[in-house]
């Protein structure tokens, strides 16, 4: 794997790193049963004293009210910061405005801030909102007028679907920075040489920001693998067969699974990488040992 020499740190016994920086995602649970998973989730996580704790938004605020309850008990009740996901699919920009301020009412100072993929699926055009923020990078600099929020943008290790070429996916980020935004979270991958291409690239741009590195944990393989194919990130051929026959087999899979996101997160630690986010899909059994690896240990 080519890393670009400002990336890599020494490997030298008693080297000095920067301590592990962790953050994690979750998504609004639909029913009771879900929702007492994702505190069970939440409760087990928050010791670790994450740089902050997300929750997702669906397309055209659909959890709009689930996402503001989540991330402000989240708050509240662990004192951990949290962070909200927006979108501007399917919203004008007064709506938009109008769920930002309602965040800033309720003391959340930070923003995940993502154009959204349109409802049909990512494979098909994004279609504005005719009074709507057109991109991310607007959404960026909307809510940069509201209030002075920490916000997170997305960056893609593999180019996004629907971007033309590299440089306008380098120049798309750029300008997110650009209009106020914080760090990028990559898109989920499996191949680290994708991820530090990617941030070679940037840096080639004159982007300096953090891109922190989005982790997935495969719980079920054959959910990531979909969650994959509408996202736009690739399942390699060598990972689809450390799976494989192991659908009716989970104390295997789980095991393998573990592995799998060992060697991904320890390969860019021995590469120098101190942040990362979790996608954690409202478990935390995996992000708990993975966070052990990082030595990152409750308060």
């Amino acid at each position: 794997m080519n890393v670009p020499s400002d990336l890599r740190a020494s490997r030298q016994f008693g080297d000095s790193r920067p301590p592990h920086q962790v953050s994690f995602e979750f998504f609004p649970p639909k029913t009771d049963a879900m929702e007492e998973r994702f505190w069970d989730s939440v409760t087990k996580l928050a010791p670790l004293n994450p740089r902050f704790v997300s929750v997702t938004y669906g397309a055209g605020g659909t959890t709009r009210e689930r996402t503001l309850r989540m991330v402000s008990q989240i708050q509240s009740q662990t004192g951990v910061n949290a962070a909200a996901h927006l979108t501007c699919v399917g919203a004008s920009k007064a709506e938009v405005d109008a769920v930002v301020r309602g965040y800033k009412e309720a003391g959340i100072s930070r923003i995940v801030a993502v154009r959204g993929d349109p409802p049909e699926g990512v494979g098909k055009p994004f279609v504005p909102h005719p009074e709507g923020y057109r991109s991310a990078a607007e959404l960026v600099e909307g809510i940069r007028r509201i209030g002075d929020f920490d916000i997170s943008v997305s960056a893609y290790p593999e180019k996004h679907p629907q971007a033309p070429s590299w440089d306008v996916e380098i120049d798309n980020l750029k300008r997110k920075f650009g209009l106020g935004a914080t760090r990028a979270i990559t898109q989920m991958f499996f191949e680290n040489a994708d991820y530090f291409r990617f941030v070679e690239r940037a840096q080639k741009a004159g982007i300096t920001q953090s891109i922190v590195p989005g982790i997935q944990p495969i719980h079920s393989f054959k959910q990531i693998s979909g969650f994959a194919s509408r996202c736009g990130a690739s399942i390699p051929h060598w990972l689809a067969e450390r799976f494989d026959g192991l659908d009716d087999d989970p104390e295997t899979h789980a095991l393998v699974a573990s592995a799998v996101a060992a060697e991904q997160v320890l390969e860019l630690v021995d590469e120098g990488i101190t942040e990362f986010h979790f996608y954690t899909l409202n478990r935390s059994n995996l992000v708990l040992a993975l966070a052990r690896l990082l030595g990152v240990r409750p308060d």
